[in-house]
């Protein structure tokens, strides 16, 4: 971050509030995603080993084929909310549709692409013969569900660019509640085990994505912004998002890659890795409610021209992500042996999980760091520099990561790789936002 004078203590009262205001509720919205999967693989867990171990595949699969899109909602905050800066409600709404339209069609592709190729892409990530099953069956169940998954990330983008994050927390809580609901009744009241784990899913994820249209198609209708699909209007979103979509991927790919060397270990230790990627991906999004906060913020002082206001209110975040790494960090650690009896009674997964979770909870300070600044630079829509970082991050990453089951050292040696991930991400953006050249003013960039 560019050098400036520190703020006055009435100055950062200030970005404290509007902080607390977006972050908290977004920390509520975006804890609902992992909590999906956390809440499936608690149920599934006691199943058995092989139906854990399926889902840890599958559910890598689909977060990797909603994820990869993950533009839809950071690309959409930051165009909607420096329209507001703008002061123009109606283009920024206008805007927002696009990207729900373009969530649609990208969704239905989505589906074509994987339902057919479900077992092959198990196949490809080493599923065992007795996991293998299981993952195909929750793979194809719970894509039909991804139109409706996307157009919940691009609508939760055009509310967060309007500066509300209360919407999308009180729609979370209603699908998080569903979906428990959903998967207890369906895997052991109907009997239907993993299929009924993906169904419940599905079911959740398509009433979810209808609350967020009815609360979008309200707030065009004030201000008079048009629902019909522009061509125009969805290629542009397309064409902005393609930076942020490589960025995405490559940070999948290094997901993808670890759940690969983690399936090659064994069933112990993927079935070990799905619990703790489940807490990893809790974390990443509870410190992500702050980066949430500096795209709509940030965006919006930018739209202003208040590079100013920018500088100060990214200086503060990066302060509110140390701090909140170092709580998670600690909870996690004093916490284990409360909450890993409930995804596993296996012990041996959970002997097998334990030493690389203290390395998880010691990488936490730099995670709140490196979700603070990636929010800021996706706020004031610097997204070619945050694709071709994530790209040096993943050429650096893959190799060591693919080192692991020659060199030894099981997961918890995968777990510093993804650690070295997080550093070399710290790295990157911190030279960028310390450049200054982030700064770009103006209701569009």
């Amino acid at each position: 971050m560019t050098q400036a004078p520190a703020s006055p203590p009435s100055s950062r009262r200030r970005h404290d509030r509007e902080i607390i205001a977006l972050a908290v509720p977004a920390f509520g919205a975006l804890v609902a995603e992992p909590l999906f999967v956390m809440v499936d693989s608690a149920i599934v867990g006691h199943l058995g080993t092989p139906q854990l171990a399926g889902l840890a595949v599958a559910a890598a699969l689909l977060t990797t084929a909603v994820s990869i899109f993950v533009f839809l909602a950071y690309a959409t905050t930051a165009a909607v909310s420096r329209r507001i800066g703008a002061g123009d409600p109606a283009a920024a709404i206008r805007q927002g549709m696009d990207g729900i339209w373009l969530a649609l069609l990208l969704g239905v592709v989505v589906i074509v692409a994987v339902f057919p190729t479900a077992p092959w892409l198990v196949d490809v990530f080493g599923a065992s013969d007795t996991a293998a099953p299981y993952a195909t069956t929750y793979l194809r169940i719970s894509s039909l569900g991804i139109p409706a998954m996307l157009v919940v990330m691009a609508a939760t983008g055009v509310l967060r660019g309007l500066q509300d994050t209360r919407t999308p927390l009180y729609v979370a809580i209603g699908g998080f509640a569903a979906n428990g609901a959903l998967n207890v009744g369906l895997v052991y009241g109907a009997g239907f085990g993993i299929a009924g784990s993906a169904w419940g899913t599905v079911i959740a994820q398509v009433s979810m994505a209808t609350a967020y249209l009815i609360v979008v198609v309200r707030g065009a209708r004030k201000h008079g912004a048009s629902l019909r699909p522009d061509a125009a209007g969805i290629r542009a979103s397309a064409q902005a998002g393609v930076p942020l979509l490589v960025r995405t991927l490559s940070l999948r790919a290094v997901l993808m890659i670890a759940t690969a060397v983690a399936a090659r270990l064994g069933d112990t230790e993927i079935a070990a890795h799905q619990v703790i990627i489940s807490l990893w991906n809790l974390m990443a999004f509870a410190l992500d409610a702050i980066a949430i906060a500096g795209q709509a913020i940030i965006g919006r002082y930018l739209g202003a021209d208040d590079t100013k206001g920018a500088r100060e209110a990214c200086r503060r975040m990066v302060q509110w992500g140390i701090a909140s790494g170092v709580v998670f960090g600690v909870l996690l650690i004093l916490a284990r042996p409360l909450f890993v009896p409930l995804f596993t009674s296996d012990r041996a997964v959970q002997d097998t999980l334990l030493p690389a979770l203290l390395v998880v909870a010691l990488s936490q300070p730099i995670a709140g760091v490196v979700f603070v600044l990636d929010g800021v630079l996706m706020g004031a829509g610097d997204g070619p520099y945050l694709a071709w970082a994530m790209l040096v991050t993943l050429a650096i990453f893959a190799p060591v990561a693919l080192l692991v089951p020659v060199i030894g050292g099981g997961l918890t040696a995968l777990w510093w790789a993804m650690t070295l991930m997080m550093v070399i991400r710290l790295v990157t953006l911190w030279l960028r936002t310390r450049s200054g050249r982030w700064l770009v003013t103006g209701a569009m960039r």
